[in-house]
């Protein structure tokens, strides 16, 4: 059963791709419904393992031997307990309400049938990736995301800019993915298999230098799906490909996946903490990263991009922080999985009644002419600032409370990076929700003399808004139940206790406290008088940010460019010394074959005078040794 989680989504991949024009008509349905199968195929299986012992919860299924080759032994197996149900149920939840909202917003697309084709991949992608119970196998589901996503994000390749995006998150995530496969011969090397228990259980006896090693390397592969310093540049220009697929791969899919290797693999770090505090630090750097960048950003997708790179940097801070942090990396995971669907499916519904338009400058006063999107979309923003007894509230809170039990000035440096952080989430989303939906409307004919007529997103897409944004609200609630969430994971990631200098309602107060002084700092800038429908220049900070904080000037200067001239130099020394060589020896065996071929020219008279001249030299060198 539990393979038929992968098998559904898959299934209508194959089915809506070899289809062809038949299920034109029909294809958004069946692929919605075969999500939906998944969905409920694991309600089913949560409910079976809600029913079992903590200790008895994991479950196995061995479909057939893949490579059995003497003593290389991969399976094709899936491995379902608490941590791998959690994130099937975020999948395949999330998942199937971007399905949903898809047949709306997709609706007068000419390639729907492959859009919702491209949709079921990612979904199988991924759920491949959490239910493999080795690392092979998740290396399988790893690639299959990769791919999904350079099919999505691409999808519009008629515009230059998607297939070039397309291009670079496929180039980028291919860096990281040098990192996977090395970890996983690394593993083979050492461990003598790939699955996980033999893994994670031999690395209680395994040195700190090799487990230092695999770690670094699951760090790169992380880094390059979750989007994370020095790998996140792909994660903005993302946002080309159509609003659901970023709504997928933010939430749900793509950029979870890191965060889930790390925890997956976490007795491998509790023996390397030189490889924790590498995480750290990623994490910690990353998180300002992506809140600064998102401060800046006009493109309302670009801004929620920033957002999730710092979320995910949140996530992964946690994650360094061991089994202290691994259970609230994943709740925060969850949480963040709603009320981020939440932001991006509704900046797809203002898109959708402002003609596509993206920039939050043109927007204005959108609250009075899409009151269910300015419901479910405030209610997300109230959730990922950390409103008191809202999702967000709950698992930031944890993760800064984590940080600060890190002790000593370490602790306080890493709680101080996460309140600062918080400030910043406040600022920045206030910012989008003073620009989109309020203020007077700023908006203005296209180039076509076309003016936008906001009006309110069908059904299709405003009822999964109204889903998620009850989960936005409600997790926090389910998370506040006598540690019920922390419980559930725990048999399966471990609980440390730190030792931390502040109570847990010290860093409660203080996370409110800056989060209010971002939205107080937001609504000073944006609130209380009109803004500009062209962007000041700013000062550098800003216009650095606008442009990414330079990712790309630094990638293009330190990578692209030695680069290009390491492949000339490469080239060069190729044409003139290996292909020199090559042809100067084929030339010198060419001209003296040709200077031996006149000898043999086919006249008798030639080969006598030859044969004379040969026997008068041998006589005469006879005669001469004769003389001596």
């Amino acid at each position: 059963m539990i393979g038929l989680l992968v098998g559904a989504p898959l299934l209508g991949a194959a089915v809506l791709l070899v289809g062809g024009r038949y299920l034109e008509r029909v294809g958004h349905w069946v692929a919605t419904a075969l999500a939906a199968v998944s969905l409920v195929l694991a309600a089913t299986l949560f409910f079976d393992m809600l029913g079992r012992d903590g200790e008895d919860r994991a479950l196995h299924q061995h479909l057939f031997s893949w490579i059995p080759v003497a003593d290389f032994q991969a399976d094709v197996a899936f491995r379902l307990d608490q941590l791998s149900m959690t994130f099937v149920l975020l999948i395949t939840s999330v998942g199937t309400l971007i399905h949903l909202y898809s047949i709306g917003y997709m609706e007068h697309d000419p390639r729907r049938r492959r859009f919702f084709a491209y949709l079921n991949l990612f979904l199988a992608a991924m759920l491949l990736l959490v239910l493999a119970d080795n690392y092979l196998l998740l290396y399988v589901g790893w690639e299959g995301v990769g791919l999904a996503s350079f099919l999505l994000i691409g999808f519009w390749q008629h515009k230059p800019s998607a297939a070039t995006a397309a291009k670079k998150a496929f180039v980028v995530n291919r860096v990281g993915d040098v990192g996977l496969a090395i970890a996983v011969m690394l593993m083979f090397t050492t461990f003598g298999s790939f699955a996980f228990e033999p893994v994670l259980a031999g690395a209680n006896e395994t040195s700190e230098g090799t487990l230092t090693a695999i770690g670094l390397m699951l760090l790169l592969a992380a880094c390059g799906k979750s989007a994370q310093v020095p790998l996140q540049s792909w994660l903005g220009d993302a946002m080309e490909g159509p609003t659901p697929v970023s709504a997928l791969i933010h939430a749900a899919t793509m950029v979870t996946a890191g965060v889930y290797l790390i925890t997956r693999s976490g007795a491998i770090f509790n023996g390397a903490p030189d490889a924790q505090t590498v995480v750290i630090v990623v994490g910690a750097v990353t998180l300002l990263f992506g809140a600064i960048v998102g401060c800046a950003k006009d493109d309302i997708k670009k801004a929620l991009a920033g957002s999730t790179m710092s979320q995910i940097g949140y996530m992964m801070l946690a994650t360094g922080l061991g089994p202290v942090g691994y259970v609230f990396a994943i709740m925060h995971l969850v949480t963040h999985g709603f009320f981020k669907a939440g932001l991006f499916l509704g900046a797809g519904s203002v898109m959708h009644g402002m003609n596509d338009e993206v920039d939050m400058r043109r927007y204005g006063g959108l609250r009075k002419y899409m009151p269910i999107t300015f419901v479910t979309f405030g209610l997300a923003y109230l959730a990922i600032i950390g409103f008191p007894y809202l999702s967000g509230y709950f698992s930031k809170d944890e993760i800064i409370y984590a940080g600060f039990s890190k002790g000593g000035a370490e602790g306080w440096l890493l709680g101080g990076v996460m309140l600062l952080g918080a400030a910043l989430t406040a600022y920045y989303m206030t910012r989008i929700m003073l620009l989109t939906f309020f203020g007077e409307k700023r908006w203005q004919p296209d180039a076509q003399g076309h003016e936008p007529h906001p009006h309110e997103s069908p059904l299709s897409m405003t009822i999964p808004m109204m889903v998620l944004a009850v989960g936005s609200v409600g997790a926090g609630f389910f998370f506040d139940q006598g540690e019920t969430f922390v419980h559930w994971l725990e048999p399966v990631t471990g609980l440390g206790h730190g030792d931390s200098p502040v109570s847990h309602g010290m860093v409660a107060l203080a996370a409110t406290g800056v989060m209010l002084l971002g939205v107080a700092g937001a609504w000073w800038q944006y609130g209380r008088r009109p803004v500009e429908a062209v962007a000041p220049s700013g000062r550098w900070i800003t216009r650095a940010a606008r442009r990414d904080l330079l990712q790309d000037d630094f990638n293009h200067a330190v990578l692209v460019r030695p680069g290009n001239y390491l492949t000339r130099g490469l080239v060069y020394l190729d044409h003139k010394l290996v292909d020199g060589v090559v042809n100067g020896t084929a030339a010198s065996f060419g001209g003296l074959s040709g200077r031996l071929r006149r000898v043999q020219n086919g006249f008798a008279r030639t080969y006598a005078v030859s044969m004379f001249g040969g026997a008068a030299v041998l006589v005469a060198a006879t005669l001469l040794m004769r003389a001596v």
